[in-house]
């Protein structure tokens, strides 16, 4: 990508300027968000990450009420710095990952039928708010997201070096777990927001791998199943810390490829 003032993603003209409606919710939209949020919180006190459970708090939210993203933001701007940027759905790389690279964190406003409880093509603002935005509250995390943004900004313009970022993405913010005083939690938001993921991904079905940069950057995903493998974390600092490596290797696997 040519060299841009850090904020040019806010001009972009494929930006759209979006706000959540929050009285356009039907009583169905309430329905489904208690139902999805009630029969997975039960599942997290015991599996999820501290983090986590210490920024659903932070940030408010509850089975009765959708997530308002103007509350939400405010909570956010006192912990991290961080702001919810309204989507309409999925969005192009650059933008995804400029947003980011400006603590703005996507989220869509739409939520799923009830005939859609148990699976979506595309991840909807359940998925957004409940799974992603808790994680917000910690500023290692964040720190990490908003870098590993803009590595990826830097190589936007080659397709491969997008595909071995993304592997970390998904292995990391989507797919996580974290070692806590001897114990494996989750931390990854693909994770968090499966009741069926939450207690595969614990068990001893799949395996488990120290979190390994070079290991995970040469480690192609599955998007339409379960993982196979799952990569566990120290600390938030860890993530945060492996980014020169992350960019080391990187660097690395796009010159073999061009070779």
């Amino acid at each position: 990508m040519i060299n841009k003032a850090k904020d040019w993603v806010f001009s972009d003209p494929r930006l759209k300027q979006m706000t959540q409606d929050y009285a356009a919710y039907t009583e169905e939209d309430f329905k489904v968000w208690k139902i999805l949020f009630d029969r997975q919180i039960v599942n997290l006190p015991k599996a999820a990450s501290k983090a986590y459970l210490d920024g659903i708090k932070e940030i408010g939210f509850a089975s009765d009420k959708i997530a308002n993203f103007e509350d939400v933001n405010s909570r956010l701007a006192e912990s991290t710095g961080w702001a919810i940027q309204v989507v309409p759905g999925l969005i192009d790389d650059d933008l995804f990952f400029g947003l980011m690279n400006n603590k703005r964190f996507c989220s869509s406003t739409w939520l799923r039928k009830m005939e859609q409880l148990d699976y979506l093509q595309e991840p909807d603002m359940f998925h957004d708010a409940f799974a992603h935005m808790p994680m917000l509250t910690n500023q290692p995390y964040v720190d990490f997201l908003e870098n590993l943004s803009g590595l990826a900004l830097k190589h936007i313009d080659n397709k491969w070096a997008i595909e071995i970022l993304s592997r970390i993405y998904w292995f990391t913010i989507e797919f996580g777990l974290i070692r806590e005083q001897g114990e494996v939690k989750i931390y990854g938001a693909g994770i968090l927001s499966s009741a069926g993921e939450t207690k595969y991904s614990l068990s001893d079905e799949p395996s488990h791998f120290d979190y390994d940069v070079r290991k995970i950057m040469n480690t192609p995903y599955w998007k339409d199943k379960f993982q196979d493998k799952y990569f566990i974390i120290e600390s938030y600092e860890q993530l945060y810390e492996s980014l020169p490596e992350i960019a080391s290797v990187l660097e690395e696997m796009v010159e073999a490829e061009a070779n």
